[in-house]
């Protein structure tokens, strides 16, 4: 037999207060004595009352919902995203209604749309990464979006609240760092090209080389498609044509995986003869062998500031003032690229 749910009437019965001072005490409201508040967070607690959201969601005229599009779940990064996402929410007490394209770069932006804003959400979080064109896909159907909106790891555009990691930033520690250990010729096996991120790392690549008077030799660079296999052909490739290398910056960690057997193959002693600097920080990349050093990336702590703003937009839908939150990458070394282990 189902236990009869606990009603507010019934809490605010037991505490000796009225229905509002009870709703005031569950929604967190200042105006109620901390005495009193602690008085009835007991009742409540021992009475075992669960607000009810439908209730909540009639009276303030708000779902509690956050519509989310998402892609590409079962690369490591994107499936960190939605994980920072879903605890912001939690921590919030808002529900996600999950929508995921089964194309990043090819989808109807304003059927997308349509769907999730069916379910009456109270404001959609866009976190489908930047490839190609498919941000002009779906700003072209902003003009018509009836709710808040922010965009996670894209390209910050003017009017978009957005929340980004800084990958070019990320590819300039990488690059630095192989600078500092002493390495002559540096070369890179970037993510596929058409991803915003892996245009971003390359830059960082690029534009540190430059600062300390490096010239950049265009065949020193491998395209990469994020997989392993990848990884194995390119550095098969580079070392091919360059066996003289002796550092390379490798966009993921997948990638660097691949590369570190192939170069084994080939012949090279990683790192004496060969440094290799990964991106992701993924959880295996401690136990590669050796010890993969990498760029560390909190893309759930992302995921956690997008919804962070998506629910200040929700509350000042006029709010203009809001900005990008961009966070640094930073590195962590390991003993893939200096010689003797170094792991923090």
């Amino acid at each position: 037999m189902h236990q009869k749910r606990v009603t507010i009437k019934e809490v605010a019965a037991a505490a000796g207060v009225s229905t509002q001072t009870v709703s005031r005490v569950v929604n967190s409201r200042p105006d109620v004595a901390s005495v009193t508040r602690a008085h009835v967070q007991e009742v409540i607690d021992k009475l075992g009352y669960q607000p009810s959201k439908i209730a909540r969601s009639l009276i303030r005229g708000q779902s509690y919902s956050l519509g989310v599009v998402s892609s590409s779940i079962g690369l490591y990064g994107p499936s960190l995203v939605l994980q920072g996402i879903q605890e912001a929410a939690v921590e919030e007490d808002y529900s996600l209604m999950l929508n995921i394209l089964p194309d990043a770069e090819l989808f109807d932006a304003e059927k997308t749309l349509r769907d999730i804003l069916s379910y009456h959400v109270d404001g959609i979080l866009w976190a489908v990464p930047e490839i190609g064109q498919n941000r002009d896909l779906i700003q072209q159907a902003l003009p018509t979006l009836t709710v808040p909106i922010t965009f996670l790891n894209v390209q910050p555009r003017p009017n978009l609240v957005t929340a980004v990691i800084d990958n070019k930033h990320g590819g300039r520690i990488a690059t630095r760092h192989l600078i500092e250990q002493g390495r002559q010729a540096i070369g890179l096996i970037t993510g596929p090209m058409k991803w915003w991120e892996a245009r971003q790392r390359e830059l960082g690549w690029r534009e540190e080389l430059m600062a300390n008077g490096r010239s950049i030799d265009e065949s020193y660079i491998a395209n990469g498609d994020w997989t392993p296999s990848s990884g194995e052909r390119c550095i098969r490739m580079l070392l091919e044509w360059h066996p003289e290398m002796d550092a390379v910056f490798v966009c993921n960690d997948q990638m660097a995986l691949g590369a570190m057997k192939v170069a084994r193959q080939m012949g090279r002693i990683i790192p004496e003869d060969l440094a290799i600097v990964g991106y992701d920080d993924i959880p295996e990349s401690p136990y590669f062998s050796p010890s993969l050093t990498t760029v560390h990336q909190d893309v759930a702590e992302m995921g956690w500031q997008g919804v962070k703003q998506l629910l200040a937009l929700i509350d000042d839908n006029n709010n203009l003032g809001m900005r990008s939150v961009v966070l640094k990458p930073n590195l962590i070394v390991r003993g893939s690229s200096v010689c003797g282990e170094m792991a923090q």
